[in-house]
């Protein structure tokens, strides 16, 4: 059972976009993507609020969570959401046990 956290990252003069950047320049990201369990790692531009930034964060089960939340790079995170002075809203997510197409009748393919 996946499960989906989404966290918006809040600045002023484009810090969350520039941690955004300097997360994908310096590795990070790449390593996050590539650890076990990880199923998706993705940022996204609100057009809404220039100032916010939405990472959506994917992992295969709460264990995979955890030794993410254990490893190492939540210290080099924790670190740049200092330097561009971010704050942080967080929602997660557990999928419905429902039929998968469910909802097909909302979506256009």
């Amino acid at each position: 059972m996946s499960l989906t956290v989404n966290l918006q990252y809040t600045g002023s003069n484009g810090s969350a976009r520039k941690f955004v950047e300097e997360m994908e320049s310096s590795g990070i990201a790449a390593a996050i993507r590539a650890e076990e369990g990880n199923e998706r790692y993705d940022y996204y531009q609100s057009l809404a609020d220039p100032e916010t930034v939405l990472l959506i964060d994917q992992w295969r089960d709460q264990e995979s969570l955890d030794a993410h939340h254990a490893s190492p790079m939540m210290a080099q995170l924790a670190e740049l959401r200092e330097k561009y002075d971010l704050h942080m809203h967080v929602d997660r997510f557990t999928p419905l046990d429902m039929p998968e197409d469910h909802d097909a009748q909302f979506l256009r393919r």
